[in-house]
């Protein structure tokens, strides 16, 4: 029979239920809150996978449209490739559950999320994650820490757990946080400038929740979680790591010392399978490595040597206090960087920051291209966009360049994330904004380093950014219980260390966070550290961007568009438009502007050059335009009849000039005062019931302003 459980969470209902859903899964739990309702489902490959050195963990996130009552579009009329929120949701979930299983296992773990009724007021991602724990709880497979996840709002200065999507929209935070009852293994959100002790006051509180779930799902797995089985963990040779120690301990401490980053891996290099081969000969332990080394197929060799490696670092930074490349914990590497880096981008900036270096492009669009977001919520569009791209001559590799991967499209959205805040809204700066990030060189927090290129790319472009916007990587090395936290990791202190805790912000507090570690959580004494230090280096950070560019440029790039924004009465859209488009398109045809309309009656005007912009702004407020009665116009002779001739004064407006009022003498016939396609002075004498205009040339003998 089905079990489940319940608990109250945010004011509304979470429950919790196995035993009738997908059973043949090694573990699978339904979670409903609110109208939102995930089937999780988790399931473990009856043999390891051989060849690999990873623990092959995979994390799908499926969305399917009928959650929300929607056919998808386009000629197929099915679900596609997953969007980027299905990608950054199923990261989530991946983050803090990767580090908690035990090392060796080599076992494929496929976790799949499947969406099947969509709250508009709560975000899936979220429930999946609570689900993705408790599938792991009731299953067979080895996890003994169940973890659990909350988003934290701030309502007026107080915080709100799981608010809905109405909440967000006043809410200064919007963070995911995911631990287990006693550590914090994750976070990640986006803030409005909060300070330090709000964000770590933010933790304490979503963790606190985060306890009340992993209670509940520790209850449902005791009700229902099936015994665990035993599977083999595939850990290095004791021998070998022995053997590593005794041989190459004293050259991993030296090479290790290197600081400059490329002659540190030659020396890393040199310590080689081929190398230890030649040494075995005569050493202790010959007789138990040698075969290791001669199989080709076994990696213990490498696993010790990243083990010694990660032990040296561990005494360098927390015993001594160094680090590789000579610096202080608390020191940001050398920057330079500089803006304007090639012609014809709209704005463009150059960071450097010790190995890596980020070129940010920013272009300048029209609202029209905005980017349109048709996913399970309600149809939404995006002004601004930030990509990011790590292609691999950045690290000095070589691999096929595909499309983002996870990778590419989290890193991306973080500095998105960072930046928004700071945005001006549409009315001030009507324009759609695409950041593209690509990373020139990598050594360590390359995302980072996107939000300071970024940063300088908007103010070249003139973009009234309100704040310098930097951001900071933060690392974490532990020793027997001995924490020693580092500002700005480079890439190995990433690769070896326990942590990558990612802040960016302004002067005035943090806009954006993400934490990921490598342990089974950290304390909040650790975390206020790296908050403390994470401020210091990102305001070191923002002086430098400060250095080179003060503020936003007044004038945009002469390769940008120009944009134009009006407000007519919503009555005159038709006007505008015309039948068919008619009226719209010829304004196209004839300036080369986009026109984007708005409901309320705002006018975006786009143009490739001003001129032609304020000859499209003119002819729109010309239709908008109100005929008055007693204005001087000056027309067009459209048409001429034998009782008088019509004049176009405005564009779709005519009025009649009668025979009569064609000249201040009797007037026989019309075609001895006015041909079709004359330029006329007139004056509006009456607009009758019907809206017909009458008009009058007598007394117009000066020409008249329009």
């Amino acid at each position: 029979m089905p079990e489940s459980v319940s608990l109250e969470l945010g004011g509304r209902q979470l429950t919790l239920e196995t035993g009738e859903l997908a059973r043949q899964a090694s573990g699978s739990v339904f979670v409903r809150y609110g109208d939102t309702c995930v089937l999780v489902a988790v399931t473990a490959s009856a043999n390891p996978r051989e060849g690999i050195e990873f623990f092959p963990l995979t994390v799908d996130y499926e969305e399917r449209m009928y959650a929300a009552g929607k056919i998808p579009g386009g000629f197929i009329k099915r679900e596609g490739r997953p969007s980027e929120k299905a990608t950054l949701s199923a990261r989530l979930i991946d983050r803090p559950i990767r580090p908690l299983f035990p090392d060796g296992f080599r076992h494929d773990i496929h976790i799949v999320c499947t969406i099947l009724s969509v709250d508009p007021e709560v975000d899936p991602d979220v429930v999946a994650l609570v689900g993705a724990g408790a599938a792991l709880a009731v299953s067979d497979i080895p996890f003994d820490h169940t973890i659990a996840g909350v988003r934290v709002g701030l309502v007026d200065r107080s915080f709100v757990i799981n608010p809905g999507k109405t909440e967000l929209e006043g809410s200064t935070l919007d963070m995911i946080i995911a631990g287990t009852d006693d550590a914090v293994m994750m976070v990640e959100g986006s803030c409005k400038e909060i300070s330090e002790e709000e964000f770590l006051d933010a933790v304490e509180f979503g963790h606190s929740y985060v306890r009340e779930l992993t209670s509940a799902i520790d209850e449902l797995a005791r009700k229902a979680g099936k015994p665990k089985r035993q599977f083999p963990l595939f850990l290095p040779s004791a021998d070998m790591q022995s053997f590593v120690d005794d041989v190459f301990g004293a050259e991993i401490a030296r090479s290790m010392r290197i600081t400059d980053k490329q002659e540190r891996n030659r020396a890393f290099g040199s310590v080689s399978r081929e190398e230890a081969l030649r040494r075995t000969g005569g050493h202790r332990l010959e007789e138990q490595v040698r075969p290791l080394l001669e199989d080709a197929r076994n990696h213990d060799f490498d696993k010790c040597v990243k083990a010694r490696q990660e032990e040296e670092l561990r005494t360098m930074v927390v015993d001594e206090g160094l680090r590789p490349d000579g610096r202080g914990l608390d020191e940001v590497r050398p920057i330079s960087s500089r803006t304007t880096v090639v012609p014809r981008a709209h704005g463009s900036g150059l960071f450097t920051r010790g190995e890596t270096q980020i070129f940010t492009a920013a272009t300048l669009g029209s609202l029209s291209d905005e980017q349109r977001i048709d996913g399970l919520g309600p149809q939404s569009f995006k002004r601004y966009m930030h990509h990011y791209n790590f292609p691999p001559f950045s690290v000095g590799e070589t691999r096929p360049m595909r499309g983002p991967g996870r990778r590419e499209i989290g890193h991306g959205q973080l500095a998105e994330r960072a930046l928004v805040p700071m945005l001006p809204k549409p009315d001030e700066f009507p324009y759609t904004l695409r950041l593209v990030s690509e990373t020139f060189e990598s050594n360590g927090s390359s995302s980072m380093g996107s939000v300071c290129a970024s940063t300088l790319a908007l103010m070249d472009a003139g973009v009234p950014l309100h704040k310098h916007v930097g951001g900071v990587a933060m690392g974490l090395i532990l020793k027997d219980g001995r924490p020693a936290v580092l500002t700005d990791i480079q890439g190995l202190e990433d690769a070896l260390g326990e942590m990558d805790f990612k802040v960016a912000g302004t002067t005035d507090g943090i806009t954006a966070v993400q934490m990921d570690i490598k342990v089974r959580g950290i304390t909040m004494d650790i975390m206020r550290r790296a908050m403390e230090q994470a401020r210091a280096g990102r305001l070191f950070i923002i002086d430098k961007l400060k250095e080179t560019m003060p503020a936003p440029r007044r004038g945009l790039s002469k390769f940008a568009p120009r944009m134009f924004v009006l407000e007519i009465h919503p009555d005159k859209i038709k006007d505008i438009i015309g039948p068919g488009g008619k009226v719209i398109n010829k304004i196209v045809g004839e300036t080369g502007a986009k026109i984007d309309i708005e409901n309320d009656g705002r006018v975006f005007i786009s143009s490739p050059d001003a001129d032609s912009g304020e000859k499209a702004k003119r002819m729109v407020e010309d239709i908008a335009r109100d005929v008055e009665i007693g204005e001087v116009y000056t027309g067009v002779v459209k048409r001429i009849m034998n009782f008088g001739a019509f004049v176009q004064i405005l564009p779709g407006k005519e009025g009649l000039v009668h025979i009569s009022q064609l000249a201040p003498h009797r007037v026989n016939r019309v075609e001895d005062e006015v041909q079709i396609g004359d330029e006329v002075i007139v004056r509006v004498t009456e607009i009758d019931s019907q809206g017909r205009i009458n008009l009058t040339r007598k007394g117009m003998l000066e020409p008249a302003k329009v």
